[in-house]
């Protein structure tokens, strides 16, 4: 018999189907909590076995598209109703392509020295070897960068930007943006203030590399660039 029945043999079964309904819906939640909303960010983690907030050792899931999520219970109305709903601003992308895709579009640069410049992305090959931007010694400073998720949720997006001056590598920052889903409009984040070094020897040309890589340790962008550093006012 159906759940919610009035037989006596049968309302057990109801109490035990109720459950996992709940269940999964409880399970779905976890996994597609952050599914047409912004980004959250998370939390890094200060232990010496964990880099960019990513456990040591830490072996993600198998992937599963998001056709298949919503797919999967679709004989049960209850569930199918949710998750439409949860994942309705996906429409257009469950295409059951399994790997994410972060699609950057421009990245800028933030400064009390200038405001906010904004260079699209890809850079043209022929520009690829000229200054990106120009700071002044001493000057804080921080990288704006807008971009898509396409095909599916990216987890655990982190970032390197290391840096190096005359083929010495001077510094390296890395962090973790969070994870996010698919989503019409694009997301812009700003990444962690930086101040340029100060005195003669700081002052120059510099070339860096910005690496985004994902808990699967799939690589979705390598930025090479070059900027300067001049002596302040």
């Amino acid at each position: 018999m159906e759940a919610g029945s009035s037989s006596g043999g049968s309302s057990a079964g109801g109490v035990v189907s109720d459950q996992g309904r709940e269940e999964k819906q409880k399970e779905m939640r976890e996994k597609l909590s952050e599914v047409c909303g912004v980004g959250e960010e998370e939390e890094e983690d200060d232990d010496d076995d964990k880099s960019n907030g990513i456990a040591s050792g830490f072996v993600p899931g198998p992937l599963v598209s998001l056709k298949e999520q919503i797919d999967k219970d679709k004989d049960d109305e209850s569930l199918r109703r949710w998750k439409e709903k949860l994942l309705g601003c996906l429409e257009n992308d469950l295409n059951g392509q399994m790997e994410p895709e972060v699609k950057f579009h421009s990245i800028g640069i933030i400064s009390d020295d200038f405001g906010e410049i904004s260079t699209p992305l890809p850079v043209d090959e022929n520009q690829i070897d000229r200054v990106l931007f120009t700071l002044k010694e001493g000057s804080r400073y921080q990288l704006k960068l807008a971009f898509s998720v396409l095909h599916n949720i990216v987890s655990g997006l982190t970032y390197s930007n290391t840096v190096w001056k005359g083929g010495l590598q001077v510094d390296q920052s890395k962090g973790m943006l969070g994870t996010f889903a698919p989503n019409k409009e694009p997301y812009v984040h700003t990444l962690e203030e930086e101040t340029t070094p100060s005195g003669l020897l700081a002052r120059g040309i510099y070339s860096a590399k910005l690496k985004f890589e994902d808990d699967d340790r799939r690589s979705h962008m390598e930025l090479q660039y070059t900027f300067e550093i001049k002596k302040g006012s």
